[in-house]
């Protein structure tokens, strides 16, 4: 099926980073296979600090996070901007960073960072390619646990859930929105890095069919489909405008197995401009 890319995003459920823009909506954005990352960890557990656990994390999503300065492969991560609640900018490079933070949180943390792909990599967190973090599982029908919290692994050498790239359609938000029209599924809700728009103006979740293919987007880029990306409390959680809604996440759980979008891995980085033909590739 003929899409186009309509967006090219960076957000995470932490203070993540990846393509060069980190923040909002950008003409084109360069995508690599090594990306920085940074993350909070609490210092009383070693976890990685996310709104997957908003019980423990209530206010993550009024913080922002930006590069100060573009990302190069093989360099040291730039250092990054984070606007507190209270609109206070601090940076990366404040020696009492942790203190601000902490204070901010109300919990003990650190600014954390590690370089994918290196292998000389460097990260002040005591394991970090065995870094953990908590999911908290609402107690809703359709979902692998309820009202428990669990621990789950990021990937190796990384501070990202499950992979580098999330990729997101307007037919799948469409469809869901006809399913629960008084639900708001908007592409921040479900913080994509790329959004696809289907030339046909259709209405499913066709991303389902892109899994364990190589998707091809523009000139250079590649992308391998890895999974289907299952979505958790995070959907339902109040940010910005959009209100708190439980009926997001249930309506992803009673037609689609919970999965909205996908998961892909980088084989070939390159440019992603809007308005760029995907296809599949194999």
């Amino acid at each position: 099926m003929p899409c186009r890319v309509l967006l090219a995003l960076q957000v995470d459920a932490r203070l993540g980073f990846g393509l060069e823009r980190s923040h909002g909506e950008a003409e084109h954005v360069k995508l690599r296979r090594n990306r920085s990352v940074y993350a909070l960890v609490d210092r009383s557990d070693g976890k990685v600090a996310t709104a997957k656990n908003p019980r423990k994390w209530p206010s993550l999503f009024d913080f922002r996070a930006t590069l100060i300065g573009p990302p190069h492969a093989g360099a040291k991560a730039p250092p990054v901007r984070i606007t507190l609640p209270d609109g206070t900018a601090v940076s990366s490079e404040q020696s009492d960073l942790d203190r601000i933070l902490s204070r901010a949180l109300n919990r003990d943390v650190t600014l954390d960072t590690t370089e994918r792909g290196q292998v000389d990599a460097k990260s002040s967190s005591p394991s970090p390619r065995t870094a953990n973090a908590e999911e908290y599982w609402p107690d809703m029908e359709g979902l692998d646990y309820r009202d428990t919290v669990t621990d789950f692994a990021l990937p190796e050498g990384t501070f990202f859930d499950c992979a580098v790239v999330h990729l997101l359609t307007t037919a799948t938000l469409d469809r869901l929105g006809e399913l629960y029209p008084r639900g708001r599924f908007e592409v921040r809700r479900f913080r994509p890095n790329i959004v696809v728009t289907p030339a046909s103006g259709e209405r499913t979740f066709i991303e389902n069919a892109w899994v364990g293919h190589t998707l091809a987007i523009g000139d250079e880029v590649r992308l391998s489909v890895t999974g289907p990306c299952g979505r958790c409390v995070m959907t339902t959680l109040a940010q910005g405008d959009l209100p708190k809604d439980p009926e997001i996440l249930r309506t992803a759980a009673q037609h689609n197995h919970v999965h909205v979008g996908v998961y892909a891995a980088v084989v070939r980085g390159g440019t992603i401009r809007r308005g760029d033909a995907l296809r599949r590739a194999a």
